[in-house]
C-alpha cells in the first residue's frame, strides 16, 4: 500500500480527522491542553468540537437528549439515552448501587422511559428509531456518565442524527398542515428556556462544562458522508454485518472479498464450509456465528464479563493480568464480584495466580491485553494457559493492540474481544467492537447458549456499512503501519533523548512472537519515555503530527497518555511502570522517512 501524508488539524478543539461530523478523536496539540482538559479548563472545553465518544457524549446526542427531556423529563432532572432496555435497567442498577445509596434514593427517583421515533409520512422510506431514555436527579448526572464511559453500551452519533432527521422532517409536515399544537406536539421543538445540557463534558457537572456546540445541519452532514463515497443504502445493514463476522472470523473466501455485500449468500451449508475450513485465524470450527458486533470496543469488553458472568458463575472474582487500558479494570472492579489485579503482568505474578489456586482460590476468568496498552507487554499466554485448563478458568484476551492480522490468539483464549474503531476501521469516523468465541474450548456451548438469548446487537446499521466500507483494506493498512512503526521505534530507540521505547520488539518479544503470524509484525503503537518530563512536553508540543485521544488511525497519533487516562492516579500508574511523562504513539500510512524527519525535528526541540 502507498504511503500517504494526511493533513491534520491544528486548532485546539479541531475534530480529527478534519471536519469529520462523527471524528473519533479531538485535536489536543500542546501538553498544557492535555492536562487543561483533564482540570476542565473552560479554554479547552469552550472549543471542543467532538470529543473520544465514550468520555465526550456527541453533541448530536446532546441535542436529541435535550428535546426528548423535554418532553419525558421534570424539573431538575437530566437524562441519558441508551441502546435497549436492559442496558437502561443496567445503567439504572448502576446508579442505584453507587448513587443511590448516599443519597436513598427510591425506585421512582431513577425512571426509564421507551419512546419510538417514527416518520410520520406513510410514504417515508426512514425506519424506526426505538430509545430508552434514563432520567434521574441532575446531581447524579456524573454516575449516569460513568456507566456509559464503562460499559460502552452506548448510542451512535449516526443514530442520534438519524432520529433527529425524523423528528425535523415529521415537525416540518405538520407545519405544512397548518398544525398549531404545542412544542410538543411538534415533535419536541426546543423551548424558549430549556435547560442548557452542559454537563455532558468529561468531567461531569462538578467542572466547568462543555458549551452548547452547533451540529451541522443534515444537509452539509449528508453532503460530508456522501463526499467520500462512503454511503450505501441502509437496506444492505444486515449484509454489512455478515461481511464484518466473515472478515473478523477470518473465513471470507477470495471470492467474497471482491464481492459486493449485498450479494453476499447466507445459508447453514455457508456456515459448515467455513466450520471445516481453518481460515486466517488457525482455528477449524469457527465461523462467522461465533463472531458478535458491538456499538465500541469495551462494550465488547464489558459484555464478555457479563455473559461469562451470567453462564458459568456469577460469585466468583475474574484477574486482570498486566496493566490494561482503564476501563477494563474499572468493570473488573464495579460490575460483579471485584478482581484481583496484577498491574506489572509478570512471570512472579503467574506465580502468585499458581500459588492461590493450588491454595483453593477459584476464579472466573482471566482478563488480558495481547499486547497491553500502552507498556506493550505480552502476557506468557501458554504458561497462564496450562493453569486454566487445570483450574477451569476462562481466558479472555483484548487483541486490539496487536490484531488478528499480526497475531494469533484466538486458538489459546476462550474469548477474544477487539475494538473495531481502531486499525480495523482506520479512518477514526466510526465505532465498533467485535467478540470472537473458540468453539473448541470447554464452556463455548455454555457461553453460546446464554448468548443466544442474552446477546443485543447495538451496532447502528449506518456505522455497520462504514465499519464494512473501511475494513476492506484492513490487511494492506497493518503491513504499511508495521514497516513505518518499526523504522520509528528503531530510530528512536537509539537517539540520546530518549529513556525507553516500549514497543513489542523490545518488550516481552519471546511472549509475542509466539503467537505473531507468519506475515504479521509487531504493530503500529508504541510508547516513548524522554529523559525528564520538560523534554517530553518540548518534544511532543513541536510534533507535527495529530495529536488526541484513540489510536490505530490511519494517521499518526499521539497523546501523553498518562495525562489522558490517568490524571487522578498518576502515582498509582507509575507504580506499574506508566510514567506521568509517557508518550504514546499510534503510527499511520505516512512514509517511513516523512515520520522520521518529523519525530527528529520534534526532538531536536528539547536543545
Amino acid at each position: 500500500m502507498t504511503s500517504r501524508n494526511y493533513e491534520f488539524p491544528t486548532q485546539l478543539g479541531s475534530t480529527i480527522p478534519a471536519n469529520e461530523p462523527h471524528a473519533v478523536s479531538v485535536n489536543l496539540p500542546k501538553w498544557k491542553d492535555n492536562v487543561d482538559y483533564e482540570e476542565g479548563a473552560e479554554r479547552v472545553f469552550s472549543k471542543m468540537q467532538l470529543g473520544y465518544p465514550r468520555f465526550f457524549i456527541h453533541p448530536t446526542i446532546q441535542k436529541l437528549a435535550k428535546r426528548l427531556l423535554e418532553k419525558f423529563g421534570s424539573q431538575d432532572e437530566l437524562n441519558l439515552l441508551l441502546p435497549s432496555g436492559n442496558a437502561a435497567r443496567r445503567c439504572r442498577a448502576f446508579m442505584q448501587r453507587y448513587y443511590g445509596a448516599e443519597k436513598k434514593l427510591t425506585v421512582n427517583d431513577i425512571r426509564i422511559a421507551e419512546f419510538e421515533i417514527s416518520p410520520t409520512s406513510t410514504t417515508s422510506e426512514m425506519q424506526n428509531v426505538p430509545i430508552f431514555i434514563v432520567l434521574f436527579p441532575s446531581d447524579a448526572f456524573k454516575f449516569a456518565k460513568t456507566f456509559w464511559q464503562h460499559t460502552g453500551d452506548i448510542i451512535s452519533s449516526r443514530m442520534a442524527e438519524y432520529a433527529l432527521r425524523i423528528l425535523d422532517e415529521n415537525a416540518e409536515i405538520e407545519m405544512k398542515a397548518g398544525s398549531n399544537g404545542s412544542p410538543e406536539q411538534l415533535h419536541f421543538a426546543p423551548k424558549p428556556k430549556s435547560r442548557s445540557h452542559r454537563h455532558y463534558s468529561r468531567k461531569g457537572p462538578e467542572v466547568p462544562a462543555t458549551p452548547d456546540v452547533e451540529t451541522p445541519d443534515h444537509e452539509h452532514l449528508t453532503y460530508v458522508e456522501e463526499r467520500y463515497g462512503r454511503n450505501l443504502n441502509l437496506k444492505f445493514a444486515d449484509k454489512a454485518k455478515v461481511a464484518l463476522r466473515r472478515r473478523i472470523a477470518g473465513v471470507m473466501t477470495e471470492s467474497e472479498q471482491t464481492m459486493k455485500v449485498e450479494d453476499l449468500e447466507e445459508s447453514l451449508s455457508v456456515l459448515d464450509e467455513q466450520k471445516k475450513r481453518q481460515g486466517e485465524r488457525g482455528v477449524i470450527g469457527l465461523s462467522e456465528s461465533d463472531v458478535f458486533l458491538f456499538p465500541c470496543g469495551m462494550s465488547a469488553i464489558f459484555s464478555a464479563h457479563r455473559f461469562a458472568m451470567g453462564a458459568l458463575d456469577a460469585t466468583r472474582k475474574s484477574i486482570c493480568y498486566g496493566f490494561p487500558y482503564t476501563d477494563t479494570l474499572k468493570i473488573l472492579q464495579k460490575f460483579g464480584p471485584g478482581c484481583i489485579f496484577y498491574g506489572l503482568g509478570e512471570e512472579k505474578d503467574i506465580d502468585d495466580i499458581q500459588a492461590r489456586l493450588e491454595g483453593g482460590e477459584r476464579f472466573l476468568a482471566l482478563f488480558c491485553e495481547c499486547p497491553s496498552n500502552p507498556l506493550l507487554k505480552t502476557p506468557n499466554l501458554r504458561r497462564l494457559r496450562t493453569l486454566a485448563d487445570k483450574y477451569d478458568i476462562l481466558i479472555i484476551i483484548d487483541e486490539t493492540i496487536g490484531n488478528f492480522s499480526n497475531i494469533a490468539v484466538l486458538d489459546i483464549s476462550d474469548i477474544v474481544v477487539s475494538s473495531l474503531t481502531k486499525v480495523f476501521s482506520g479512518d477514526s469516523n466510526v465505532m465498533g467492537g467485535s467478540l470472537v468465541l473458540n468453539p473448541n474450548r470447554k464452556h463455548y456451548q455454555e457461553l453460546k447458549d446464554y448468548m443466544s438469548t442474552e446477546y443485543e446487537d447495538f451496532l447502528w446499521c449506518e456505522d455497520a456499512i462504514f465499519l464494512e466500507r473501511n475494513s476492506r483494506t484492513f490487511r494492506e493498512r497493518c503491513h504499511q503501519i508495521n514497516v513505518n512503526a518499526e523504522i520509528l521505534c528503531d530510530f528512536l530507540k537509539n537517539h540520546p533523548q530518549v529513556d525507553d521505547v516500549f514497543y513489542p520488539k523490545y518488550v516481552c518479544k519471546e511472549n509475542y512472537e509466539a503467537f505473531k503470524c507468519p506475515s504479521g509484525g509487531y504493530g503500529g503503537l508504541f510508547s516513548v519515555v524522554l529523559k525528564s518530563e520538560k523534554a517530553a512536553i518540548a518534544f511532543y508540543d513541536a510534533l507535527e503530527i495529530a495529536k488526541g485521544p484513540s489510536l490505530g488511525t490511519n494517521f499518526t497519533l499521539a497523546s501523553p497518555y498518562a495525562i489522558l487516562a490517568h490524571y487522578t492516579e498518576l502515582d498509582w500508574a507509575l507504580e506499574f511502570g506508566v510514567a506521568r511523562h509517557l508518550i504514546r504513539v499510534s503510527v499511520g500510512l505516512e512514509g517511513g522517512e516523512r515520520l522520521l524527519n518529523i519525530f527528529g525535528t520534534a526532538l531536536d526541540a528539547i536543545e
